[in-house]
């Protein structure tokens, strides 16, 4: 009884891993059209929005370095 207790709760801790595992395979099975085209929708979204970002991250100004002992001196 205590070795199906063990063999159950290791099964039930494996399961979230395995269903990730069959999630990252994609399905497997064949793509419809509309399903493509809106993938080449969403690259083009997403490379727009890599875009804004580079040129967001590029308008921020440098910082100077901070000296916490400047008021020292």
């Amino acid at each position: 009884m205590r070795a199906f207790l063990v063999a159950l709760i290791i099964a039930l801790l494996l399961l979230p891993a395995y269903a990730q595992r069959e999630a990252g395979r994609g399905g497997g099975g064949k793509q419809n059209p509309a399903a493509a085209a809106a993938s080449e929708e969403q690259k083009r979204k997403n490379a727009q929005q890599e875009k804004d970002y580079k040129s967001a991250l590029e308008r921020i100004p440098d910082k100077k370095p901070a000296d916490p002992w400047a008021n020292m001196r």
